[in-house]
C-alpha cells in the first residue's frame, strides 16, 4: 500500500504533463475550433529548445581552462581567455547559467514559441478557421511532419540523452507525511497547476476570454461591434502553442530526446482529449491526471509482475472504459463533434 501511495503521488507529475499539452491541444479546439494534429511538434520544439538553451549555455558562457591562450607575434595574449557569460556578467556567471538552463529555458520558450505560433497561425491556420476538421488535420500533420524532419537533420535519428538538466535545487527528494516525493516532481506539478490556474482565469474571469468566448458563438457579430476578433484567435493560438512547448521543456529533463517525441506525445494529448471531452478544458485537465497517475500505477512491480505490459496499454484501456460509459468524455459537451 505505501508502495502505491508513493506511485500515485509520483503519478502527479506524469499527470501534470499529460494536463498540460492537453490543455493547449484542447484551448486551440476549444476556442478556434482547430484541430491541430502539429500540436505534438510543437512540444518537441519545447523540449528542442531545452536542449539548445543548454548547448548554448555550456558552449558560450563557461571558460575553457584547457585551452592554450591566444597570443601574438610577440608573445602577448591578444584576447582574454574569458567566457561571454563572464565577461558580462562576472565569475561564475556561466556555471549558473548552464546549471539553471531549465529556469532560463522558460523564457527561451515563451519567446521563441510565440514567435513559432504567430508564423504558423498567420502563415496556415488562420486560412482553415471555417474548413472542414479533416481539411484542418491534413495540413496540421503536414506540418507536424515538416518540423520533425527539421529537427531530425539537426540532432540526429538516434535522438539525445539529456542529463543534468534539472538545476541543483531540484535534485533528491523530500517528505510528504511519510512518503517521498522528487523535488523536481513537486515542482512540476505547482507549475502546472499555476498555468492551468491562469488559463482558466483568462478564459473565465476577463473581457479577453469573453470576447474570445462570443467569437467562437459568432464571429461576425463581434466583429461588427468593432471588436479584432482574428487577433485574439492568434493570441489564443500562440497561447496554445506555448503551453505545448513548456509541457515539452518540463518533460524531457526525465527521458530523452528525439525528432519522434512529438508524434508519441500526439496520440496522448488526442486521448486525453477525448476522454475529457472534446474541447472542455476542465475536462482535458482532470483526464491528463486521471491517465497519468494509472499509467504510474500499472508501472508497479507487482502489477507489471501479474499482467506484463500493462503500464504500455493501460491509458487506452481507461480510454476505452470511459468512453463506453460516458461517450462524450468525462466532461464533454453536447454537439462539439458530433455532426
Amino acid at each position: 500500500m505505501r508502495d502505491l501511495v508513493n506511485l500515485f503521488i509520483a503519478g502527479l507529475d506524469r499527470g501534470a504533463n499529460f494536463a498540460l499539452i492537453a490543455l493547449g491541444l484542447t484551448l486551440v479546439f476549444g476556442t478556434l475550433g482547430v484541430v491541430n494534429f502539429a500540436h505534438g511538434a510543437l512540444f518537441m520544439l519545447g523540449a528542442f529548445v531545452l536542449l539548445g538553451t543548454r548547448y548554448f549555455f555550456e558552449t558560450k558562457f563557461i571558460t575553457d581552462t584547457s585551452a592554450e591562450p591566444i597570443r601574438d607575434f610577440l608573445g602577448n595574449e591578444v584576447f582574454p581567455q574569458i567566457s561571454l557569460g563572464e565577461y558580462l556578467f562576472g565569475a561564475g556567471a556561466g556555471s549558473w547559467m548552464a546549471e539553471n538552463a531549465l529556469l532560463l529555458g522558460i523564457i527561451v520558450t515563451i519567446v521563441f514559441m510565440s514567435l513559432i505560433a504567430w508564423a504558423i497561425e498567420r502563415g496556415i491556420i488562420r486560412f482553415f478557421y471555417r474548413r472542414p476538421h479533416a481539411d484542418q488535420i491534413l495540413v496540421t500533420f503536414g506540418l507536424a511532419v515538416v518540423l520533425g524532419e527539421i529537427v531530425r537533420a539537426m540532432v540526429g535519428a538516434s535522438g539525445i540523452t539529456m542529463t543534468d538538466m534539472r538545476p541543483p535545487w531540484l535534485e533528491g527528494t523530500f517528505k510528504i507525511g511519510s512518503f517521498d516525493m522528487e523535488k523536481y516532481r513537486a515542482f512540476l506539478v505547482v507549475i502546472a497547476g499555476l498555468i492551468i490556474a491562469g488559463v482558466f482565469a483568462l478564459i473565465q474571469m476577463t473581457r479577453f476570454g469573453m470576447i474570445i468566448r462570443s467569437g467562437m458563438q459568432d464571429r461576425q457579430m463581434v466583429g461588427l461591434l468593432g471588436i479584432n476578433i482574428q487577433r485574439r484567435f492568434t493570441l489564443m493560438f500562440i497561447l496554445g502553442s506555448v503551453i505545448a512547448g513548456l509541457a515539452g521543456l518540463f518533460y524531457v529533463p526525465t527521458a530523452s530526446f528525439s525528432n519522434n517525441l512529438g508524434m508519441e506525445f500526439l496520440v496522448i494529448a488526442f486521448v486525453v482529449v477525448v476522454v475529457g471531452g472534446m474541447g472542455s478544458i476542465s475536462g482535458a485537465v482532470l483526464a491528463g491526471f486521471v491517465l497519468g497517475i494509472a499509467q504510474t500505477v500499472s508501472s508497479h512491480a507487482a502489477i507489471e509482475a501479474l499482467i506484463p505490459g500493462l503500464n504500455k496499454v493501460i491509458i487506452y484501456l481507461v480510454a476505452v472504459i470511459i468512453l463506453l460509459t460516458l461517450p462524450r468524455g468525462l466532461l464533454g459537451r453536447r454537439g462539439v463533434m458530433e455532426e
